[in-house]
């Protein structure tokens, strides 16, 4: 293989170091960016989605045809339970046994930090848990099957008691869902699955036709398209998880980290697309350029080494920083997806100054791999910088508080003089006199009354 996989490396010692940060931190940005508001895509899923709206089934089926090149009556969306049941028969055995103990794992993280347990009320004031009534999940219809997908989005609103789940994917296998998809569902316990995708799917779910009816939000990952539907239909009539754009990792690795394993760990992200990002800041510069030898390598050997070499080529470096304190300073500022520290004996220590990451890995055993199937927090995380305001899905994002206010006559009389006060600088009176009102009615006629 050629030598350009050095064109990955960024030396702090070299001339021009900060022009080829900059230059790729313009480039991520871009990447992460979505079209506005006045581009040919943002047209076309805004005339998609008014079309389902206004035109239900009928346009999803001309719309699945349009896109996925599949012709379906309104009637055959919906895959029967006996279809999912077949295909969860059909799954092997030890693969159906990693499946179920990875539902248990994710089952058990997201009720261990599940919030909405309880009500609470004390001294006139609480709050209230209620779980979403209806939610979507789109699967994405990959080329290969993605029934992580399925867990990492399910199982957290199963935890925090949503009712009805209706899971959309579209019909690229066979003209249908791919049957492990199907099969776990089937083993959720979901029987809602509609052989629909793309911006068709999200305006169905988001409106409703005859056949599918409204979500009162919308998860789960998808191509720019399906991000572009979710940020249209996000506020209007369903609440949405984030918008997640291309997958990406940052690695901050110490001289202790293996290269082998650095590598590995980039081409684990820069495998998912052409648009993917792999970055790593280390201290140390033989370590930086060990890493693009093992790049070079293992990528010789990569399957899907054509996308991967995109991806490192386009979004994708090996920077060799002055300390690991800059690599941290960089960590924060990019704010991405997935966060490995491979640190040695400091990693934990490292990873305490993270305060902007979708998720992070602490330590060599860890690759995003463990989170993306295992461990339990949800692999659906914020992308693009969104880290610094947003958060991975969990239980907690499928309930909404309400909060409850109850006040005693004592109570509202030992307040009422400064709300009356507050309603009249703000120049509403109606407010003030609807204590007041009150207070006259419990000085006429005691505060029992």
């Amino acid at each position: 293989m050629s030598n350009d996989m050095d064109e990955l490396l960024i030396l702090a010692s070299q001339p021009g170091f900060q022009a080829r940060l900059d230059a790729l931190r313009r480039d991520l940005a871009r990447a992460a960016r979505f079209a506005g508001h006045d581009s040919e895509q943002s047209r076309t899923v805004a005339h998609v989605l008014d079309g389902v709206a206004q035109r239900g089934d009928e346009a999803v089926a001309e719309y699945t045809q349009e896109f996925d090149k599949v012709e379906l009556r309104p009637d055959q969306f919906r895959i029967s339970t006996e279809a999912l049941s077949v295909a969860h028969a059909s799954v092997d055995a030890a693969l159906m046994a990693s499946l179920r103990q990875a539902i248990d794992n994710v089952r058990r993280y997201q009720s261990k930090i599940f919030v909405g347990k309880q009500s609470q009320f004390s001294d006139g004031t609480g709050i209230r848990y209620t779980p979403i009534r209806r939610v979507g999940v789109c699967v994405p219809g990959a080329s290969a099957p993605l029934p992580s997908t399925v867990i990492m989005t399910v199982v957290p609103a199963q935890v925090a008691g949503v009712k009805e789940i209706a899971v959309v994917s579209p019909p690229r296998h066979e003209r249908s869902v791919h049957p492990v998809i199907l099969a776990v569902c089937h083993e959720l316990g979901v029987t809602e699955v509609y052989r629909i995708g793309g911006v068709q799917a999200v305006g169905a779910l988001a409106y409703g036709t005859a056949t599918i009816p409204k979500v009162d939000m919308i998860v789960g990952p998808g191509n720019s398209w399906v991000q572009a539907a979710k940020k249209q239909v996000a506020g209007d009539t369903v609440g949405i998880d984030s918008i997640a754009g291309p997958s990406e990792v940052f690695i901050i690795a110490s001289a202790e980290a293996n290269p082998a394993w650095v590598a590995a760990d980039m081409l684990s992200q820069a495998e998912h697309a052409s648009d993917s990002s792999a970055i790593v800041a280390t201290e140390s510069e033989s370590l930086a350029r060990a890493i693009v030898q093992h790049l070079r390598e293992q990528l010789a050997a990569l399957p899907r080494a054509d996308d991967a070499r995109q991806s490192l080529q386009r979004f994708s470096r090996v920077i060799a920083v002055k300390s690991l304190d800059d690599a941290i300073t960089l960590a924060n500022e990019l704010a991405t997806e997935h966060l490995e520290v491979q640190c040695g004996p400091r990693s934990r220590e490292v990873a305490e100054k993270i305060t902007n990451a979708g998720a992070i890995f602490i330590g060599p055993h860890t690759p995003v791999a463990v989170g993306d199937y295992w461990a339990g927090p949800s692999h659906t995380l914020p992308t693009g910088t969104r880290a610094r305001f947003s958060s991975a899905v969990t239980s907690n994002d499928f309930v909404k508080t309400i909060s409850l206010i109850e006040y005693s006559a004592e109570q509202l009389a030992a307040s009422a003089d400064d709300i009356i006060r507050l309603a009249q600088v703000e120049g509403l009176d109606a407010h003030a006199r609807s204590v007041q009102i009150r207070q006259k009615q419990v000085y006429r006629s005691g505060p029992d009354r």
